[in-house]
């Protein structure tokens, strides 16, 4: 005690003004470096090496991944120009420049900006001036004079500045900031997905059209072959040569392919709708010309990484969230523990306006107006243990969620890889089931020239044919579907994977951070569409 006595030349107990506010901004400042907050660690969850649908990469090429990171906003680029299609390429532009739930998830991204600005304002003082009268009556006592004493009533003038601080005491601050902080990324990875959904959805619903637009040209085929079948029924007919049975069984068919071509046309209709929206127009003003859907060449690349799932927005909109639900943990544990709000006022006072500014009227007050600076918490009935288990119970519902999305993010991937594998197959036996039901009908409609078969036996090879065909036409635009679906899985890409066709391959180059190939790989399914 002497030695410290010695150095500093004061006595313990008996600091002086400039000691005790060292003191007590050094009590505040350990006080405030004790967050509650728990450690926050991204859950692990179970991840293969590759996609059990995706095509096996060479012996060569094994062990080949990088170590994957996440990466939920790494630059993507325009992944539809891989399909080479410039009417999609404008579609997709109209799209991020006018679709309106684009802008109000971007509207969004800013609301929850200025709520983190606002949580971070907590870390500094608040200041505030004010000018006004008070009317106050002060009872005897508080001026110490005798019970007997009337009490008086003044009118007091203020001109004063106030300041106020709660200090971060066990990170009650720090954690309500890394909550909106979190809060802020998430909104921002949930603007990236409805991005991503935008940009598929477009692509989906113009392949979709362009399968209509495919179908009704195959209706409009089969009427006119049809009606000359009618034409050549109506004259045999007119001959004596086949019975009135024939003639009415030709016209159904017409009159039966006719119905199904409108209602191609209402299906067409609707979809062409759904795109205007999309393009944030109204249906009036956007028409789409019949343009009927040719196969799709874009092919997948042999040995996806799973490490590409690191790149879905709503993954990492998942994860963002468990870390706001384990701040808001910190914070529902704080309110167990002593609270310090810093408060005070400097001014002038005067029982006159006219006295108000003069230096004798100098006034000032540190402290709360009332109750205490400090506050410890000891009886709620049971409110902050409440408070902190539903913040425990919404980090572990969290959790569970992240892994759930996780588990639907591998399905949704193996699904479209799947498909993709074995539509090529499925097109293929297609095609030849088209070639077979022609030639089938071509042969019924010789032998029932000829009197071998009767003319229902026609009306069913027509069908056939028409019936392969509409399902060859369905694949191809299944195909396309599930292509543009795979690249959603995937977060928009396949990074630096090499794809299969030479359309890709001639694109511009870009690089990726997620589970690539040491090479760098000219793909157009990794450029990065500029963050609105």
């Amino acid at each position: 005690m002497k030695r410290f006595k010695s150095r500093f030349g004061i006595r313990v107990g008996a600091l002086s003004g400039w000691g005790m506010a060292a003191a007590s901004g050094l009590l505040v400042a350990l006080l405030a470096a004790c967050s509650v907050e728990p450690t926050y660690k991204r859950p692990d969850v179970d991840t293969p090496t590759a996609f059990k649908e995706a095509p096996t990469i060479a012996p060569q090429d094994a062990g080949t991944w990088k170590q994957a990171q996440p990466s939920d906003d790494a630059l993507r680029g325009e992944w539809w120009t891989i399909f080479g299609d410039s009417t999609l390429n404008d579609l997709e532009q109209q799209a991020a420049a006018a679709n309106q739930d684009l802008k109000a998830a971007a509207a969004r991204v800013e609301q929850s900006r200025a709520l983190q600005q606002s949580a971070r304002s907590d870390w500094f003082p608040k200041l505030d001036a004010g000018f006004g009268p008070t009317r106050e009556t002060a009872s005897p006592a508080s001026q110490f004079l005798p019970q007997s004493s009337g009490s008086e009533t003044t009118t007091l003038w203020r001109a004063q500045g106030t300041v106020s601080y709660e200090a971060d005491l066990f990170g009650r601050v720090s954690s309500n900031v890394n909550a909106a902080h979190a809060d802020e990324q998430q909104s921002e990875a949930l603007f990236r997905s409805v991005q991503l959904s935008l940009q598929a959805d477009v692509a989906q619903d113009y392949f979709q059209l362009r399968e209509l637009d495919t179908d009704q040209n195959l209706y409009r085929q089969t009427v006119s072959l049809r009606e000359d079948t009618l034409k050549l029924i109506q004259r045999r007919f007119n001959e004596g040569d086949i019975s009135e049975l024939d003639l009415a069984q030709a016209r159904n068919e017409l009159a039966s392919a006719k119905a199904d071509a409108v209602g191609v046309a209402r299906q067409r209709a609707a979809a062409e709708h759904s795109l205007a929206i999309l393009l944030g127009k109204p249906p009036a003003d956007f028409s789409f010309p019949e343009t009927p859907l040719v196969p799709v060449t874009a092919r997948v690349p042999a040995g996806l990484p799973s490490a590409l799932l690191e790149r879905r927005p709503d993954i990492a909109a998942a994860e963002r969230s468990m870390a706001a639900a384990n701040a808001r943990v910190g914070l529902a544990k704080s309110a167990f523990f002593p609270k310090l709000d810093i408060t005070g006022a400097f001014g002038y006072e005067s029982a006159t306006l006219g006295d108000l500014f003069m230096w004798s009227s100098r006034a000032f007050l540190l402290g709360p107006l009332a109750g205490t600076a400090l506050t410890v918490p000891l009886f709620d009935g049971g409110r902050r243990k409440a408070n902190l288990a539903q913040a425990r119970g919404k980090y572990d519902e969290d959790v569970a969620q992240y892994r759930e999305q996780v588990l639907v993010a591998f399905k949704e991937v193996e699904d479209n890889l799947a498909d993709l594998r074995l539509l090529d197959d499925q097109i293929q036996a297609q095609n030849d089931a088209v070639n077979a039901s022609q030639r089938a009908s071509h042969l019924s409609k010789t032998q029932y020239q000829e009197g071998q078969v009767s003319y229902l036996d026609v009306i069913d090879s027509e069908r056939q044919v028409l019936q392969s065909q509409l399902q060859s036409s369905h694949l191809t635009g299944v195909q396309a579907v599930s292509t543009v679906n795979l690249i959603r899985a995937l977060g928009g890409g396949w990074g630096d994977v090499p794809a299969d066709t030479p359309a890709v391959a001639a694109a511009p180059a870009a690089t990726s951070a997620l589970g690539a190939t040491s090479a760098t790989v000219a793909t157009a399914g990794t450029q990065q569409v500029a963050k609105q």
